[in-house]
């Protein structure tokens, strides 16, 4: 089975495990074109946005007191981490009440107020909902752990054995994506219960359909409260294989064969019935027939689709540092392939789960890959920061909060793992912890440089990461990059370039991804020839708005990016 990224989708957001996802729309019936097919989405880990209250941990307040700032970057929907109830085991994910707010970022009356202004601003909220599993302080999974007869089958149960030397082991050998077994022993059942991530998030049982029907009806609960959609996580961990097929009892899955790896590890399986199984579409189909049922209202009528978007993380997971422009060229052609014709493609280079591109890459390729993400066609994601180009914070074992890092118990090659160091505190000035904070002691240390590297002194300076940022949101709602066609070359082997157009309006966007020199020849692609005049140049280029470049030779230097305009 095909990865969720290829399902048929025509907003839900879905949201795989790190990667692919699902985001749902909820919007009027009346708007002729949805909203969402050209919308700059804007990714805010809620703990390290702005803190409002001085208690170190970034809140809803403090959201609302940054959305005009969101609305100077272009920016059209918020999608917000988990913010539901939880003991924050993992921060979020560990949901205990997925009808309440956590204390510690405020309270529904807070929620309501961000709606209210992100509605002012014409800005629309999304909330990050992973309906695979709660938490294990969860009332339900408590409720079930003591066998109440109501709650007993919500979650996955299993009986374990007795090994040889009378120990009680767990029902077979699944992983856990954060390593080690996926099965922890209950004593109050006397059973293993099913985690595919941390033994704090106890995976729910999607063949009870009273379970598939509670996870509706928190979507309606929220749809109802104003959000504009939700992005599901995780998705293609929803079902397990159905174990009445092999006798009432779950198969090992087998050995992935991959070298190098420890028994514990989870890429030391290969995934054959933890994951991707068949039923997954039939629920994401369900959960669109409800986004559908609350946004058509009266003129609902159902039918079988899928998510509206299904995250493309190609930017992030198929390029790396040593990555030339052949290989950018096939991430991207390879997305456009696979999607289905006439469906919206989408674009994103960094989240909470991954290294910060300043630090994936280097500081100077910031501004080309905003350009990829802004200017390629259909959907726009960033995460917070990418704009400035904020790069990873060190975050010591000693103040790792991050599951997958502690659970290594390694406080050396923690940090192969950690995804501290992409959540590190928003850095919106020079001032005491980057402006984030009044606390003494924030709940991640603040990354270091933020004296200089900050929203303040972006925002002043006359070229920087975050006006380019800008000049490109703006730019992106011209109809060339809006509407237009798209072609892409690799003009050779590190510089990268495509264009867009629309009518008579010609636009070309070259990237030099080399630490070298490179001339091309931009007469390469079709009716591009003459003078092109510059519109956006990358902080380090020695080129400005209005300069005049020929097509038939270009030089560029290293990690410098153009948006070009052709002359009529």
């Amino acid at each position: 089975m095909k990865y969720l990224l290829h399902i048929r989708l025509p907003v839900i957001i879905v949201n795989c495990l790190f990667g692919y996802g699902i985001i749902a729309r909820y919007e009027n019936v009346n708007v002729k074109n949805d909203w969402w097919e050209t919308a700059l989405f804007y990714q805010i880990y809620t703990r390290s946005f702005v803190d409002s209250d001085g208690d170190g941990v970034g809140d809803l307040n403090g959201v609302i007191s940054r959305l005009e700032y969101l609305k100077e970057l272009g920016v059209d929907a918020a999608w917000l981490s988990p913010i539901f109830k939880s003991p924050m085991y993992d921060f979020g994910y560990d949901v205990s009440d997925f009808y309440s707010i956590q204390p510690e970022y405020g309270s529904l009356e807070d929620f309501e107020q961000l709606i209210k202004k992100a509605n002012e601003l014409s800005i629309k909220i999304v909330m990050d909902y992973v309906p695979n599993h709660t938490g294990n302080e969860s009332e339900w999974f408590i409720k079930s752990s003591s066998r109440d007869e109501y709650y007993s089958d919500w979650y996955i149960w299993e009986s374990g054995h007795i090994d040889s030397r009378g120990e009680k082991q767990p029902p077979n050998n699944w992983l856990s994506v954060f390593r080690k077994s996926a099965w922890s022993y209950m004593p109050s059942r006397d059973q293993f219960y099913l985690h595919q991530f941390s033994e704090a998030e106890p995976d729910l049982n999607y063949r009870n359909p009273v379970v598939v029907e509670e996870m509706k009806n928190i979507i309606k609960y929220w749809l109802e409260k104003g959000v504009a959609g939700m992005r599901f996580g995780a998705i293609n961990y929803i079902f397990e294989t159905d174990k009445d097929n092999f006798g009432g009892h779950y198969p090992d899955e087998p050995i992935s064969g991959k070298p190098g790896l420890d028994y514990i590890d989870y890429n030391y399986l290969h995934h054959v019935y933890t994951k991707d199984q068949e039923e997954t579409y039939e629920i994401v189909s369900q959960f669109r027939e409800v986004i559908d049922s609350i946004s058509l209202r009266d003129n609902f009528t159902s039918f079988h689709v899928g998510a509206h978007i299904p995250v493309n993380h190609l930017l992030i997971d198929a390029i790396n540092k040593e990555s030339d422009a052949r290989d950018v060229k096939y991430a991207i052609d390879q997305w456009l392939s696979y999607k289905p014709l006439g469906k919206n493609a989408n674009w994103a280079t960094g989240n909470h789960d991954t290294h910060r591109v300043a630090s994936r890459f280097r500081p100077g390729l910031v501004d080309a890959f905003n350009m990829l993400v802004l200017l390629l066609p259909g959907i726009a994601m960033t995460y917070m920061g990418e704009e400035m180009g904020m790069l990873n914070g060190f975050v010591p074992w000693v103040e790792t909060r991050d599951s997958v890092a502690c659970n290594t118990n390694d406080p050396v090659s923690f940090i192969d793992v950690s995804r501290d160091p992409a959540r590190t505190p928003f850095q919106w000035s020079n001032g005491k912890n980057a402006g984030f904070s009044t606390a003494t002691k924030t709940w991640l240390p603040v990354a270091e440089g933020y004296e200089n590297l900050n929203v303040a002194n972006q925002r002043s300076a006359i070229r920087s990461h975050y006006q380019v940022y800008r000049t490109l949101s703006n730019l992106r709602l011209r109809p060339a990059f809006r509407l237009g066609r798209f072609e892409s070359l690799a003009l050779n082997q590190e510089v990268f370039a495509f264009k867009r157009w629309y009518n008579d309006d010609t636009y070309v966007v070259v990237m030099n991804f080399g630490k070298s020199y490179q001339v091309v020849n931009l007469t390469a692609f079709d009716l591009v020839f003459g003078q092109l005049e510059v519109e956006v140049s990358s902080i380090l280029s020695s080129r400005t708005y209005s300069d005049n470049v020929m097509a038939s030779y270009l030089d560029l230097s290293a990690d410098e990016a153009l948006v070009l305009r052709m002359q009529i």
